[in-house]
């Protein structure tokens, strides 16, 4: 790779990301890719179902199989793309290290095996069922169109956040199936060895008593056991709503934050810029009346120690002099909004990454103000307490006043 190759590389691996980056549709090429992904994946789920009528195999065989062929090469080169742009998902990492990472990651060995059971049986021709199984991993691509939909995020976000109760509550079940195991087979046994055979048949009639399925396959005979059964379906009951209770909670409470987050009702428009001076700045030593802003824009304030001075045209700017700007509204025809968020100890963004905000598709994050510290508000920027995050939304011209 020659020295020009190496200094347009970067550049076309940003585009590269972008388009294969679901949700990215600021050109026509990027959209367009994500139809093209979202196609292939339904079609070759599709092809899998019909392939399984055999009236249908023996007459579009050859057409199943042309279209399985073509989608699961195209997930083949969306996965090698996918690696050589794993740097961009990563910022600041190696290059091996972000591409490991992605290998590493749980959309990774998704990609992976959308395509690699299809190519194994070429090496491996005795493990063709086995690998024929895991097409069924190529139905959770369709995960990425929730990129699309902020609604669908919500799912993601209850399971997270919810995960520690979820955890105890699988806990709390697992316990009482074991126990409630053990306890059916030592009353069952005697009168049913063939069905009570051991406590892996227990296991079996707790989990289809206890979650409410009841096969009937296998059930009590003895007083005894009929007695506990009883007591063991009230149970169940009770353990089936703990965890549809924590989720419906937790439904609850994202659809309220989301919604909250997405209208910003507590926040008011940005109206003034606060800029400070640094040494060495190119408007240190320069007079207020020097200073050329564009149209629409005021000098309003000059802070200097703790003091405020009126910007009259005489006023000389020293370093570490605060400048307030004043800046009109925006209104009319630019569809456009900026809002000031202040993230404090119990704000919602408060120690995520801003790619981990579930913020509306139609907003962008644009600048992240830390202390004195103007950051760019890259993916993984983890957002902390006292920042000023600066977001810029698109919004519908008549969701303008006058």
């Amino acid at each position: 790779m020659n020295n020009q190759t190496k200094s347009a590389w970067p550049s076309l691996r940003a585009k590269l990301f972008r388009m294969v980056s679901v949700g990215v549709v600021d050109e026509p090429i990027n959209q367009a890719y994500d139809v093209i992904s979202t196609g292939a994946v339904i079609a070759n789920l599709v092809v899998a179902v019909m392939s399984t009528f055999d009236n249908l195999t023996a007459v579009y065989g050859n057409i199943f199989n042309g279209i399985e062929h073509i989608t699961v090469l195209f997930f083949a080169v969306d996965y090698v793309l996918r690696i050589l742009t794993a740097p961009e998902l990563y910022p600041g990492e190696e290059n091996w290290v972000a591409r490991l990472k992605y290998c590493k990651s749980f959309a990774g060995l998704v990609d992976l095996f959308s395509f690699l059971p299809y190519y194994l049986p070429v090496f491996f021709p005795t493990g063709v069922a086995v690998f024929r199984m895991f097409r069924v991993v190529r139905i959770l691509r369709l995960f990425r169109i929730n990129a699309y939909y902020d609604s669908l995020n919500v799912i993601a976000e209850v399971i997270k956040s919810k995960k520690q109760q979820l955890l105890s509550s699988v806990f709390i079940i697992s316990l009482l199936m074991l126990g409630s195991s053990l306890c059916m087979y030592s009353l069952e046994h005697e009168a049913q060895p063939k069905v009570f055979a051991n406590a892996f048949s227990g296991i079996w009639w707790a989990a289809s008593t206890l979650l409410t399925v009841g096969y009937g396959d296998i059930y009590p005979i003895t007083p005894a056991g009929k007695f506990f059964s009883i007591i063991i379906t009230f149970l169940g009951v009770g353990m089936v709503a703990i965890p549809t209770g924590i989720i419906s909670a937790g439904f609850v409470e994202q659809y309220t934050q989301f919604k909250l987050l997405g209208e910003y009702k507590n926040d008011e428009e940005l109206s003034f810029l606060r800029i400070r001076i640094a040494p060495g700045d190119v408007w240190t030593g320069k007079r207020i009346g020097d200073l050329v802003f564009p149209a629409g824009m005021i000098a309003a304030i000059v802070v200097r120690d703790h003091e405020s001075i009126v910007p009259h045209e005489d006023v000389v700017l020293e370093a570490d002099d605060i400048l307030v700007i004043g800046a009109e509204p925006l209104r009319g025809a630019d569809a456009m909004e900026l809002k000031e968020i202040s993230v404090g100890e119990n704000h919602n963004w408060n120690g995520f990454a801003v790619k981990e905000l579930d913020i509306s598709r139609q907003s962008y994050i644009v600048l992240v103000r830390r202390a004195d510290q103007m950051i760019v508000p890259y993916g993984s920027l983890v957002l902390k307490a006292g920042d000023k995050v600066y977001m810029y939304k698109k919004v519908a011209k008549r969701d303008w006043g006058s």
